[in-house]
């Protein structure tokens, strides 16, 4: 599948469950970068939190016919990543997402928002 299939069917799988803030990196053009895009999202609770990574996984799996390489973080469901090997899904809570800014750290690469759906 293409990245930009599975990209599309991750953002539909966030907007099921109501993730907010969404924003694709594109980091193709970053030779040092271990990926080529991350999606990043927010749920307001730990419980939308797991619930967000939860409907990834089940979302790509039904209709892209995909499953993640590893997953991490539900322990405390502060901070969810999803390995697609050319794609990493994090998925935070607000506070955890304000602090590890992560957008941030790739402002180099391409930065695409996509609206919330109400």
């Amino acid at each position: 599948m293409k990245e930009n299939q599975l990209l599309q069917t991750i953002i539909e799988s966030i907007q099921e469950k109501k993730g907010r803030k969404i924003v694709t990196v594109d980091l193709t053009q970053i030779e040092s970068a271990s990926t080529q895009y991350f999606v990043v999202c927010q749920g307001n609770t730990p419980t939308q939190v797991e619930a967000i990574a939860d409907s990834v996984r089940q979302y790509t799996r039904e209709h892209a016919g995909v499953k993640p390489v590893a997953y991490e973080g539900y322990r405390n469901a502060q901070w969810i990543i999803i390995d697609y090997g050319n794609i990493f899904v994090h998925v935070f809570a607000p506070e955890a997402r304000d602090f590890y800014r992560i957008e941030q750290l790739w402002n180099d690469a391409k930065l695409t928002e996509i609206a919330d759906i109400d």
